[in-house]
């Protein structure tokens, strides 16, 4: 099933990096021929003094004059304008404690939702945690500290494949995207390089083959790093433009609630990932 209807949630601060990956998320609806909807919410509390990086100085009077929420939404209006696509957008104040589930309800009612990513910030992995379990719909993260670099066309992707069934539905879920891109490599971290993991890539590539997609599969090695890290080194070595992958290997009542892979890759993802639980 094709990408037609993709979902933004607008929250924060509008730093000069979230601006920046609110005009990327744009493009790649732009690029996927769908409509975009964003929902930007704020806390329902008293207003913050703005502090203000000195990267983020073109924005201080802005920001100032106008509030965070409304120039989040001014820029998703002027980029989805200058890329004459389809848009809507929403704003609400909310209690704190209700913004991630109010997201992730309305995520329900899209393809997939792109989810710009401020790195190692404990209130982005808590909206991407509630989005995977409770919208039932697939994330796209948007890595903002790499937004410069980042591509809204996805040419060559990364499958990173551990067999489980998290990562079959991602799969499925990223059809489309893989379908587009010129180039997949279906990867699985492992020292060593047995039967058992070379049947089941050479399984995968020729599923993938049936959708029309040519892939190739390899193994990286772990070398006792994290596979996380392992999967983002290659990624960046290899020039990819996306990961595919599933989420979560560890029960949610487990201490480390989001697994050791997902955790490194959803806190700071190298480049834009597609990710399903």
């Amino acid at each position: 099933m094709p990408i037609k209807d993709v979902f933004l949630p607008l929250v924060g601060q509008p730093r000069g990096p979230a601006l920046a990956a609110i005009e990327k998320c744009v493009a790649v609806a732009a690029d996927l021929g769908a409509r975009i909807t964003a929902l930007a919410l704020e806390d329902d509390v008293f207003v913050r003094p703005k502090v203000m990086l000195p990267d983020d100085a073109d924005s201080v009077v802005t920001a100032a004059a106008i509030g965070d929420m409304q120039l989040l939404l001014n820029t998703f209006t002027s980029a989805t304008s200058r890329a004459n696509i389809r848009a809507q957008s929403r704003s609400a104040k909310v209690q704190a404690d209700q913004i991630a589930a109010i997201l992730a309800e309305h995520a329900r009612f899209s393809d997939v939702a792109l989810v710009p990513v401020r790195p190692h910030d404990s209130r982005t992995e808590h909206i991407v945690e509630t989005l995977m379990f409770e919208s039932g719909r697939p994330l796209l993260l948007c890595p903002e500290q790499h937004v410069d670099a980042l591509r809204p066309e996805f040419e060559n992707v990364m499958i990173a494949w551990d067999h489980s069934a998290r990562a079959a539905r991602a799969i499925g879920d990223a059809m489309p995207i893989l379908q587009a891109a010129a180039t997949v490599h279906v990867v699985t971290v492992a020292d060593d390089k047995t039967d058992a993991i070379v049947q089941s890539g050479a399984a995968l590539v020729g599923h993938l083959r049936e959708h029309g997609v040519y892939a190739s599969f390899e193994t990286a090695k772990g070398s006792g790093s994290s596979i996380g890290k392992v999967l983002g080194s290659w990624a960046n070595s290899n020039a990819m433009d996306a990961i595919v992958m599933g989420a979560y290997h560890h029960s949610r009542l487990n201490e480390i609630v989001w697994g050791g892979v997902t955790k490194t890759v959803i806190g700071q993802p190298p480049c834009w990932v597609m990710i399903s639980h």
